[in-house]
């Protein structure tokens, strides 16, 4: 159920493969043993139109969207993990970040659900 949206600069998602790139975040996401393989969804959204801070620098940002009931250092973990692996990938991009946010149990309704 964890849900990996990467935001990017166009100009980011043309130096890898598309699916080279997704699979980058879901294999660090996998590794950390928090979810089930068949549930992780990685998603790309480039840019041509953006602003940071009056530039055009080249950027990727990873929203992180899981159940809640992780620990602090487990979603530290998650997001250092994937910080780590971008950095050795995109060694030229100056602002790479995620933040990790919990979907609450309450309130949480897929299709099988209902």
């Amino acid at each position: 159920m964890p849900h990996f949206i990467i935001h990017c600069s166009n100009s980011v998602a043309q130096q890898i493969n598309p699916d080279e790139f997704m699979q980058q975040v879901y294999d660090e996401a996998e590794a950390t043993g928090l979810f089930d393989q068949k549930d992780i969804k990685v998603r790309i959204a480039a840019f041509e139109h953006y602003n940071i801070g009056n530039t055009k620098d080249d950027f990727i940002h990873v929203f992180a969207n899981i159940m809640e009931g992780r620990t602090d250092a487990q979603k530290k973990g998650l997001s250092e993990r994937i910080v780590t692996r971008l950095k050795q990938t995109f060694p030229g991009v100056p602002i790479i970040s995620i933040n990790v946010r919990d979907f609450e149990k309450a309130s949480y309704v897929n299709r099988t659900m209902v």
